[in-house]
């Protein structure tokens, strides 16, 4: 990205996939540079409560919110949005105008995808000093790899895109993608729109933040693993997004989210999409909405394929807290920063939970207020 300097980063090329089937059909044990040690304790923990404790995260029904004001069951879906931001920090959405058949069409283009021989993804690894692309990207030399093969990149703004990356793909990906990001542009613009009623932020600040905003996806794969309770899909953390929308291509399961301390297993609806309110709307909202710290967790025997949206404000942004939420009895509780700063920061850092969010606490000492 321009503007923004990942020189720390040290790409690496691999397919878990390939290795995983090498895995599967030999006694092979899965190699020390996978295993997570400092989860299996976690692990474990949701091993145990896997088959009682599955998370039945809220649903949103869009249909009644885009066409049924001023309604009372308008009323009631919105009030059941807002206390799903406040409360769970994740809500899955139905009737989200998102046809079955492009979601299917995506399925099939994206199984094909990971299926290419490893010659030709190799035309999309990650460069050195950069985080898009396929591929795995190395911050520090004892950092564990996720269980995971991995497409990463820009879509937004256009003039942004890297021009190795998405004009490259295979023609009837590129199209199908084009088709998605179209219609879940549009959906992610009502969604803040609605986020911004619920907090009583007027209109036109919400657009001036996410029109024509910073928006990025990832497809991903996770292979089988013959020992799930050893690795880690995604290592624990939030998103450094406003909003991330997630769908979970193949139904395979693996999701989970930690709330109230203990980490539970999500259960989607089929063809429902799950939407994780981000660490910058947590920001903006001055901690009214809570950003959801989520993981993946490995199949023994399925493979699971997904892909995540990230929606952002605009690069220009100043990212803090909504100048209309705060006043005396209302002080900001996080510092201010621009969105690019943020996006640079976010990206020279390995995943850790919700390290990014809480770097902009402010906390109080003696008189004066300092951003931690």
């Amino acid at each position: 990205m321009e503007g923004v300097d990942f020189s720390s980063s040290n790409p690496v090329l691999m397919s878990v996939k390939e290795f995983a089937k090498a895995l599967m059909s030999t006694a092979a044990v899965v190699p020390q540079s996978y295993i997570c040690r400092d989860q299996e304790t976690d692990l474990g923990l949701s091993d145990c409560s896997t088959n009682t404790l599955a998370a039945v995260i809220p649903t949103i029904d869009m249909e009644k919110l885009v066409f049924g004001e001023p309604t009372d069951c308008y009323d009631l879906e919105l009030q059941k949005l807002h206390s799903s931001c406040k409360d769970w920090g994740v809500f899955q959405i139905v009737n989200h105008g998102v046809s079955s058949s492009l979601l299917n069409k995506l399925k099939q283009e994206m199984e094909e995808f990971f299926n290419l021989p490893m010659e030709e993804k190799t035309k999309y690894k990650v460069r050195p000093g950069d985080s898009e692309g396929y591929g795995t990207v190395i911050r520090s030399k004892d950092q564990k790899l996720d269980w995971g093969d991995r497409f990463y990149m820009l879509i937004n703004p256009i003039q942004r895109r890297e021009p190795h990356l998405f004009p490259k793909l295979p023609s009837s990906l590129r199209n199908t993608l084009e088709s998605y990001f179209s219609e879940l542009q549009e959906l992610a613009m009502t969604l803040v729109g609605l986020m911004g009623k619920c907090l009583n932020i007027d209109k036109r600040e919400i657009e001036e933040l996410f029109v024509d905003g910073m928006q990025s996806m990832r497809m991903a794969c996770y292979p089988p693993c013959p020992q799930p309770e050893l690795v880690v899909g995604v290592t624990p953390h939030s998103d450094a997004s406003g909003i991330t929308i997630l769908h979970q291509v193949n139904g395979v399961e693996g999701l989970q989210i930690k709330k109230d301390g203990v980490w539970m297993p999500v259960n989607f609806l089929p063809d429902a999409l799950v939407v994780n309110v981000g660490d910058i709307m947590e920001i903006l909202s001055n901690g009214a909405y809570k950003s959801i710290e989520h993981r993946v967790t490995i199949n023994a025997e399925k493979e699971r394929i997904s892909i995540a949206m990230f929606f952002n404000p605009k690069f220009e942004a100043e990212i803090g807290p909504v100048k209309s939420l705060l006043n005396t009895n209302s002080p900001p509780l996080f510092g201010r920063i621009g969105m690019e700063e943020y996006v640079k920061g976010f990206f020279s850092c390995y995943l850790n939970r919700k390290s990014n969010v809480d770097k902009m606490k402010i906390t109080k000492i003696g008189e004066g207020n300092v951003v931690r």
